[in-house]
């Protein structure tokens, strides 16, 4: 039935596109007008809102009341934008802070991201409806692969204000492997290389019998073809304003038909050898410049060579050299660019191997048609699609902030998506009726170095000595990216829970180079956790042994044996504060060894005690240890709850 059909839709930066499963073939829906692309583009008129074509009229004549490139402002705040809004004809809102959702003004309104970006999912919606004839309800929609949760989030909303229910978010250069196993079918490793208007993405990808996983990807989500664009632009303003004497950077007009000059310019160099800016400028005086396909090449270098860093990280995460990929995949209109597909050979050897990228596909249309296949699977499949099955990953770990700062990570690094994982922690506080929980994202070792995702308490926990409450730490990932945390202490049965929601503040190069910061800093991280976690473990041991002393065990030692213990003390918080995770080592050891016949005297009265009715978990409680609870130092110790 009609109303129950489910579609597919790239919400592009520059372009969006509607496809449906056409028998076992996925088939992109044309708008009113003909065309397949629907120009990102939102535009208020006389007559009402227009989007695509009929808005870039608009932008190029009105540039006040017309909005292009929402999707870079998707789950972003003021300080991430500061940069792109030097070449954005719009105007944000006044006094907006760091933190708060963006808000753009246009043709009089005041409006979000996911509102302007929901004007575009609508018009495809209508596509559809008027394709099929009936209501258009569900979609599959696609995102890059390194949105981080506010941007996914943002996505979402977008869609359910444009009034479609979204079934998945879908990565978009998995999106475009579908599209091209649904026609090959075949087993191997496959590499997408996503170089879209706004963002690019990479991922690795194993196919075996029908089954696509994802096993490694990266990107960047501040590179695209709109960098391309924007730096010749500037170019051609700067020649404007130095050779005809005409600044016209803050005319959006002017901009925009410099704008217009440098994309099919662009274009036309993709097949020719020369092409030509021609602008007419406000005054009347036109801008002539000449360029060719070197020169082109020359000036972009830098924006191309950017995305070979993610690819190469890509294959070593996936353990892979670049000889070992079977196929590799081009998306995005950035991909017809012949230094593009040049770097495309040289990093992944095609050339050499006699291989070359797959391009059978329309780039600007793979990723539509491979969230229309997605689609399909959602929506009770068919004979193409009941076989196959889609395996994302999460391209960041994600952990908890436990005792002296470290990061528990709980969910790896590229984890197969939707994923659940559980830990168990305990207390570094006698009498800790309060746990603080402190969500992170990232691979350093230390949570100041990873993104804050969220923060919660859990309360009302039975007041325990440290070591003996069971608290059990559940991280579950949905299909959508969106992270859910769970905190139970299972003595008690106390719980607490948070979805994880948009965090804006979060620039994108804190996103791009969280990576490769965890390498670069892999040294002195693990030195700095190394040595926070002695510290932990040997401040747990001396309270411990001090605490001891009250014990009946302690008048059972030889005052040689007290000696040895005395000495064992002084030595390890000697070593404590010069923070050599080695020397503290060295002080536990002599300390361990000190006391281990004291130990076992204390083991024996408790065992002692048992025979005489006193059950083991109560025996334990007296020695500040439940024979339940997990190790101290087996798992890192959640700090207490401040607040």
């Amino acid at each position: 039935m009609a109303d129950e059909r489910v579609v597919g839709i790239d919400l592009g930066t520059t372009n969006s596109l509607v496809a449906f499963m056409e028998g076992g073939t996925p088939v992109v829906i044309p708008g009113e007008d003909g065309e397949r692309l629907v120009p990102s583009v939102v535009a208020w008129t006389d007559d009402g809102v227009v989007v695509g074509n009929a808005a870039r009229g608009t932008l190029m004549n009105d540039s006040a009341s017309a909005v292009y490139s929402a999707k870079r402002l998707m789950g972003r705040d003021i300080a991430d934008v500061q940069e792109e809004l030097k070449l954005f004809p719009f105007k944000l809102a006044d006094g907006l802070k760091p933190g708060e959702v963006l808000k753009v003004s246009v043709g009089g309104l005041m409006l979000t991201p996911p509102e302007i970006s929901a004007y575009v999912l609508q018009q495809l919606k209508k596509n559809a409806e008027r394709f099929f004839g009936g209501p258009v309800t569900k979609a599959v929609i696609t995102v890059p692969a390194y949105f981080n949760d506010a941007q996914r989030q943002a996505t979402k909303d977008a869609g359910r204000i444009a009034g479609l229910e979204v079934l998945r978010l879908v990565n978009e250069p998995t999106a475009a492997a579908l599209a091209y196993g649904l026609d090959k079918n075949k087993d191997g490793l496959i590499a997408v290389y996503d170089f879209g208007g706004g963002t690019f993405d990479v991922s690795i990808l194993k196919l075996h019998e029908g089954i696509f996983e994802v096993i490694a990807t990266g990107g960047d989500t501040h590179l695209g073809g709109d960098d391309i664009d924007n730096l010749l632009i500037a170019i051609a303003l700067d020649d404007i304003a130095g050779d005809l004497g005409e600044d016209v950077r803050g005319n959006g007009e002017a901009v925009q038909a410099v704008r217009k000059a440098v994309i099919e310019a662009k274009i036309l160099l993709s097949t020719d050898e020369t092409a030509t800016l021609n602008v007419l400028l406000p005054s009347g005086k036109r801008y002539l410049r000449q360029i060719t396909r070197a020169q082109f090449e020359e000036l972009t270098a830098g924006v191309i060579a950017r995305t070979a860093a993610p690819c190469k990280q890509a294959l070593k995460d996936a353990g892979l050299t670049a000889g070992q990929i079977d196929e590799v995949v081009l998306v995005g209109g950035s991909t017809r660019i012949p230094a593009v597909r040049a770097l495309v050979d040289d990093l992944f050897e095609l050339k050499a191997r006699g291989k070359k990228p797959h391009t059978e596909l329309n780039p600007d249309e793979v990723v539509a048609l491979g969230a229309a296949v997605q689609a399909q699977i959602l929506g009770g499949g068919s004979a193409a699609t009941e076989d196959l099955l889609l395996l994302d990953v999460t391209p960041l770990s994600l952990g908890i902030e436990a005792l002296g700062g470290v990061v528990a990570k709980i969910i790896q690094r590229n984890s197969t998506v939707p994923a659940s994982a559980t830990e168990h922690f305990t207390t570094g506080v006698d009498g800790q009726t309060n746990v603080a929980i402190h969500v992170v994202q990232g691979e350093r070792e230390l949570a100041k170095d990873c993104r804050s995702l969220a923060r919660f308490d859990l309360k009302g926990i039975p007041p325990m000595v440290a070591g003996l409450p069971r608290i059990e730490v559940k991280f579950l990932i949905d299909a959508n990216g969106i992270l859910h945390v769970s905190a139970r202490e299972q003595r008690s049965g106390k719980e607490a829970e948070v979805e994880v929601k948009p965090t804006y503040g979060l620039t994108d190069e804190q996103v791009e180079t969280m990576i490769l910061d965890s390498f670069d800093h892999a040294e002195t991280d693990i030195a700095e956790r190394q040595s926070i976690e002695a510290k932990n473990e040997a401040e747990t041991i001396l309270t411990a042994v001090k605490k001891g002393k009250k014990h009946e065990a302690w008048q059972m030692l030889s005052s040689d044996e007290i000696d040895k213990i005395e000495i064992g003390i002084s030595f390890l918080e000697a070593a404590i504060p010069g923070g050599d995770h080695r020397q503290i080592r060295m002080g536990i050891e002599r300390l361990d060894k000190a006391t281990r016949r004291f130990a076992e005297l204390m083991m024996d009265n408790a065992v002692s005690g048992a025979m005489q009715g006193k059950t083991m978990e109560a025996a334990g409680e007296s020695m500040g240890e439940g024979p339940t609870a997990p190790h101290p130092f087996a798992k890192a110790q959640i700090s207490d709850s401040k607040g």
